[in-house]
């Protein structure tokens, strides 16, 4: 006998012994609260002539009497709670062998209401409804209650809580659901083929990695690739969270994980996937051992025990996902234990454009779809984000009442989730929106002069809820791994661009660059002080970061240098914004007509896409003869400081 057979053993005996003492004390209130006073016949006669029965039931073997209620207090009616109870009654035992008919005389002298009743009930009928029901309902909730603890075991709050999928079904996960982690999928693959043919590793002599851990940002996919793992292979899949382990009482997350695997281990072959392990994995040296917390590290060393008594042989595959694998303890990381590492990382743009094609099948397409260019428009995006976004993009069709969703749906629904929802009801005066027009101008024709910015996708001055007036998009070509030197300048040009474009048309400067100058001067300092692009200061870098602890990973900044250099750095960098500044305006000056003209079209329509520009401008401007082959994502932060995007510029 197992300890879950055990513990229900116990509760069947002390659930049984419980029932019966309840039902014998709920007979006995029960029979003292409706069992009549006896009294001899005399007294029943007596209470008769004395005008206190209201009513006579005259039966068998006995005569059931109904006292007036008023008979309690002296000639006062009852109150309170007194007015609420039922009103006594007696019985008096019929007297052998004398005729009833004086005592129905009495009872019509004194005006008695009295009836007769033949007593039909046996003793059968009795011993069935005191005793025979109430344990068949006793015994119906027993057969219920041990039921449930066998399927989840609610009552033992030593079970695990682990929800069990079967992926032989018909609606399993397979690889064909999962996209845009062509390099982690290529490494489960083999997972897959050990739960499917271990004997041929085994003969061999091969041992399967014992624990796989999935590592990456939230939303990547992490859960999905171990559901498709156990549906590619058709195995069962135990999905447990690694906050559920940990409970108030000291002991119940160890239990749990005994449980969890003693569960796993009878229906091998099988997949144990323990969901946010950092919660219950975390290092127990350094900094951590100063707040101790005995029942996680309880459980953790219980995981530690199960996963070392697993072999090969088992047929049972643990997998961990986290997003924080830095904070696990390293003896879960050891050789023997979680030795293989799956990196899921954010897709790249071929790997969006495929995510997209899943989350789009159900979905009612337009032939105007073009999923490449939403794909370029979301970089950084991981697989939770498209799917919003198609998501978003019906819910966008449905609210224009079309049967078909279309790419400018997909556009609002991207826009939606980036820069907020638009601000219809906001209206800028005359001349505030003739300045943000200009503003968006600047940047537009900038990055469409210079060789090294993103092709600008679409320009509008319709405020938006993250506090944006206006926005200039720009859509990487291809994914970027690297930067170049001229690139970053390009990308500095770009935003002095609205700047500059209020300075010439405007004659003043307004707030509305804070945003721009904020991340062209963070740039020019990076290339100053971290990437060695300094022509005065040379290939060094200065300062150092340091990640604390005590503050969850912020980042400090150690001083490295001295007086001189920090005042060599701050004119290196203003330089380098001065210099792009100047840039940014003579590409304006000698392009000033077709500023005019952007800015004009765009106080008309208030929004311009790509084949708009080129209807305005021509392709021979949108279009230069020397186009670069690689183009860079602009990452953009907005005035609020919350990330807007990349290749976005606004005001």
């Amino acid at each position: 006998m197992d300890n879950h057979q055990k513990r229900q053993f116990q509760f069947s005996g002390v659930y049984l012994l419980a029932a019966f003492a309840g039902l014998l004390i709920v007979q006995e209130i029960v029979a003292r609260q409706t069992a009549p006073r006896p009294v001899p016949m005399s007294a029943l006669m007596d209470d008769v002539r004395g005008d206190k029965v209201s009513k006579v039931l005259i039966r068998d073997d006995d005569v059931l009497a109904e006292l007036k209620p008023e008979v309690k207090k002296a000639g006062k009616a009852p109150e309170g709670k007194e007015a609420g109870k039922a009103p006594e009654r007696i019985v008096a035992t019929r007297l052998p062998g004398i005729d009833e008919t004086d005592l129905v005389d009495e009872l019509r002298k004194n005006d008695v209401e009295f009836s007769g009743l033949i007593q039909q009930t046996s003793w059968l009928q009795t011993f069935v409804v005191a005793w025979v029901l109430p344990i068949a309902i006793i015994g119906a909730i027993w057969f219920f209650l041990m039921r449930r603890m066998q399927r989840s075991g609610p009552l033992s709050v030593g079970r695990n809580k682990a929800r069990i999928y079967d992926e032989t079904g018909q609606q399993r996960v397979t690889f064909a659901d999962v996209a845009g982690v062509d390099e982690a999928e290529a490494e489960l693959v083999e997972v897959v083929d050990f739960l499917k043919h271990p004997q041929r590793y085994t003969a061999l002599g091969a041992r399967i990695p014992k624990g796989v851990l999935l590592v990456g940002p939230p939303g990547t996919g992490k859960t999905l690739l171990a559901r498709a793992v156990a549906g590619e292979a058709a195995v069962p899949f135990f999905s447990m969270s690694g906050s559920e382990f940990v409970e108030m009482f000291v002991g119940l997350g160890a239990a749990r994980m005994r449980d969890l695997f003693e569960e796993s281990r009878k229906r091998a072959p099988c997949i144990v996937f323990i969901d946010e392990l950092d919660a219950i994995g975390k290092s127990r040296g350094g900094l951590a051992a100063l707040a101790t917390h005995d029942e996680r590290e309880q459980t953790l060393n219980q995981l530690l025990t199960e996963m070392d008594g697993f072999t090969g042989a088992t047929g049972v595959i643990i997998m961990a996902a986290t997003n924080r694998p830095e904070v696990l303890d390293p003896a879960l990381l050891r050789a023997g234990r979680f030795d293989r590492h799956v990196i899921v990382d954010r897709p790249d743009l071929r790997g969006r454009e495929a995510i997209l094609e899943i989350h789009v099948r159900p979905v009612k397409l337009a032939n105007d779809v073009d999923l490449r260019v939403l794909a370029q428009r979301t970089p950084g995006m991981v697989g939770a984000d498209l799917a919003k976004i198609a998501n978003e993009a019906a819910l966008a069709a449905a609210r224009r009442r079309v049967s078909l969703v279309a790419q400018r749906d997909f556009e609002e629904a991207i826009d939606r989730i980036q820069l907020g929802l638009e601000k219809k009801g906001h209206v800028l005066s005359p001349d505030e929106k003739r300045r943000v027009a200009y503003h968006e101008s600047g940047h537009a024709l900038v990055a469409l002069s210079v060789d090294h910015a993103n092709p600008v996708h679409r320009v509008t001055i319709i405020p938006r809820s993250i506090g944006a007036l206006g926005v200039t998009l720009q859509l990487p070509t291809q994914d970027r791994y690297l930067v170049t030197r001229e690139e970053l300048r390009d990308r500095i040009c770009v935003l002095f661009g609205g700047r500059v474009a209020e300075e010439l048309v405007c004659k003043d400067i307004s707030t509305g660059a804070q945003d721009d100058l904020t991340k062209a001067t963070e740039t020019a300092r990076q290339m100053v002080t971290r990437l060695g692009m300094s022509e005065q200061l040379g290939p060094l870098t200065f300062g150092r970061d340091h990640a604390s602890q005590f503050l969850g990973g912020l980042g400090t900044e150690e001083r490295n240098y001295s007086e001189e250099t920090a005042r060599a750095i701050d004119a290196e960098v203003r330089e380098m914004l001065e210099t792009q500044h100047t840039r940014a305006r003579e590409i304006l000056k000698g392009r000033r007509d077709v500023l005019e003209r952007l800015a004009a079209r765009l106080l008309e329509v208030e929004t311009l896409d790509r084949s708009a520009l080129e209807e305005i401008l021509g392709r021979s401007l949108l279009l230069p003869d020397t186009e670069p082959a690689l183009r860079v994502p602009v990452p953009a932060q907005g005035a609020g400081g919350g990330p807007r995007g990349p290749g976005l510029s606004h005001l």
